[in-house]
Parts: structure tokens; sequence; C-alpha cells
């Protein structure tokens, strides 16, 4: 799913896909490689989205009304299916972050404990 680059750990962040696709998407409408480049390079080559996992996730993410897709052409004149934000996407992406904010803080928290 998404890992970190540099270890095995396999699906690390579990649950998090949805949210970063989002997240990629505000700026405008993306294809599914540059969302995965986007996610690769946003978090200083730490999260690597795997294929097999990101595919399923925007289909997903279409099916339940967060995106819609439009057929067009890549930056190397290829075919490819770009994603946008729907109004519901922003308002799932606004409240995915407040729900990350609080876990990772109380994560913290924890953390921090002696």
């Amino acid at each position: 799913m998404i890992r970190e680059e540099n270890t095995d750990s396999g699906a690390l962040l579990q649950g998090t896909l949805e949210m970063l696709v989002l997240k990629s998407l505000v700026r405008g409408p993306l294809h599914g490689y540059a969302v995965a480049e986007w996610i690769h390079q946003t978090s200083q080559q730490l999260l690597k989205v795997e294929e097999g996992a990101l595919y399923p996730a925007l289909h997903r993410l279409e099916l339940r009304g967060l995106l819609k897709a439009e057929w067009g052409a890549s930056e190397n004149n290829r075919r490819a299916k770009f994603y946008q934000l729907t109004a519901e996407g922003r308002k799932r992406l606004s409240a995915e972050s407040q729900r990350w904010a609080r876990l990772s803080a109380a994560v913290a928290f924890v953390m921090q404990a002696s």
C-alpha cells in the first residue's frame, strides 16, 4: 500500500492512502502516476505508493463521489485518466485532516510519556 522508502515494513500508515490521494488533488487534476509521484516527492521520498494500492483507491474514491475523472493526454502525450476533487471530496479531506491531527497529537503524547 504505502511504504516507507527504505524499509521492508510493507503497509506503513495503513488507512491514510485515501487522505493522501485527496490532498494530492487539492491544487488541481492529476493522473494516477502524478498522484503517486506528488506523494513521494512531498514526503521527501519517504513514502512510496504502490500501483496495486493506488488505482483501486482512486476507483473507490470516484465511486463514492469524492473524485471525478476524465480522460486526457499526459505530459508525454499518452492517454491518461485525470482525477479531480469534488465538493464532497473537499469536505472529506477537511474532516480527515482534522481527524489525523487529533490522532497524531494523541500518539505523540503517548510516545512522550515516561
